[in-house]
């Protein structure tokens, strides 16, 4: 058990992981009080050894870990890699790139939407993880001796994961369909959270006025920059249900402020209360410049939801007959997409996904293809011709 918790041991570490093809890494982190995550721990295993390494002992420098993370002659292994990910970055800027995610990697070789990391250690590994500290505080001191080693148990056996689906995907011919996913996660734009794109974070149904969506994204921008700040999650700072509720009724006095439901009076009233009512007015100002987002199409357009069920029967069809997760083939949205518009901006209309779902969507919703069952099994017929 290796347990780093100073500067110079964690420089000897990392410089030992030099030449290394892969490491594999996990962290330990809290965030229910914060808006940035406070990383305590990061545990590191390359082929042969491995380290915790304690991100909170007082005085220790992370920059031999970033410098490694950021090595790209090392392929750096994560299993559900965003939030880790998005630590490394917030330190550093940088994404820890050439990155392998071992649950992407099992969606596209056929374990599952979401492989939990448990199944993988099980099937890949022949083993069982010890999750009795999955609920600890990582972030108390000392650290015991059983935390240490159930946080190194994840990266030793992510090691073995990885190279099981390493192989995997180098026998199934889909390395091709992993680096495109990869690419995504591997984009430093993935992890910039842009205040004036906060609004996304609502998902808008039906058709909204110009003024509703401009102060939305100025309340989105504000709410934002202030959890920011202030480093405390967006909702100590307004509940979502509370930006809908002001940016639908636009109140413009501390009194009207304070009769929205989900808004504590004392928060109208306050120093918040002061700077949200400026945000509204900001957005009532800019209302009339921005271009507001379209409807979703399926919403503007009744009675495509017997389509859309069919679509759904059919990539679930497709995902069983290719062995692929079928969250990563398209989400509910795209579907509804693909149902209101041939042309959707979707992946599952373009590359791999449109070759074993994309195609046949379009074609069962023009008529050119239909669902049967054979023998208690759904079946593809080419109208006019026999089933497949």
């Amino acid at each position: 058990m290796t347990l780093i918790t100073d500067t110079a041991a964690l420089a000897r570490f990392c410089a030992e992981q030099r030449g290394t093809s892969f490491v594999a890494v996990d962290t330990e982190f809290m965030r229910e009080r914060t808006y940035w995550p406070i990383l305590c721990l990061v545990q590191v295993a390359g082929p042969i050894e491995a380290a915790a390494i304690d991100a909170l002992a007082p005085g220790i420098d992370l920059t031999p870990l970033l410098a490694l993370m950021a090595d790209e002659s090392i392929l750096k292994v994560f299993h559900a890699a965003r939030q880790d990910v998005e630590i490394f970055y917030n330190l550093s800027e940088t994404v820890p790139t050439p990155l392998f995610d071992t649950q992407v990697a099992a969606m596209v070789c056929g374990f599952g939407d979401a492989a939990s990391y448990e199944t993988l250690v099980s099937k890949l590994a022949r083993t069982s993880l010890d999750k009795s500290s999955r609920f600890t505080d990582w972030s108390h001191r000392p650290l015991t001796e059983r935390q240490v080693r159930y946080a190194l148990a994840d990266v030793v056996h992510l090691r073995t994961v990885y190279e099981g689906l390493q192989q995997r995907l180098a026998s199934n011919g889909r390395a091709g369909w992993f680096a495109e996913e990869m690419a995504g996660l591997a984009d430093p734009a993935t992890y910039r959270n842009d205040p004036g794109e906060a609004w996304r974070r609502f998902r808008l149904r039906g058709r909204v006025d110009s003024r509703f969506f401009g102060v939305l994204r100025e309340l989105g921008a504000w709410r934002e920059t202030a959890a920011r700040q202030r480093n405390l999650p967006r909702a100590r700072i307004m509940r979502d249900e509370a930006v809908l509720e002001i940016a639908a009724h636009v109140p413009k006095t501390t009194e009207a402020l304070a009769r929205t439901r989900s808004l504590a009076r004392g928060v109208a009233e306050g120093k918040l209360g002061n700077e949200i009512l400026e945000a509204v007015q900001r957005g009532l100002a800019n209302s009339k410049a921005l271009e507001v987002p379209a409807p979703s199409k399926a919403d503007a357009r009744p009675g495509l939801g017997p389509l859309i069920e069919l679509l759904r029967v059919l990539l679930k069809h497709r995902c069983e007959e290719h062995q692929v997760a079928q969250r990563l083939v398209a989400t509910a949205e795209d579907l509804e997409a693909i149902a209101a518009d041939d042309r959707a901006s979707v992946p599952a209309l373009s590359g791999w996904r449109h070759e074993i779902f994309g195609k046949d969507a379009l074609a069962l919703k023009h008529g050119r293809l239909a669902l049967t069952v054979r023998k208690n099994r759904i079946a593809l017929v080419e109208v006019g011709e026999t089933a497949r």
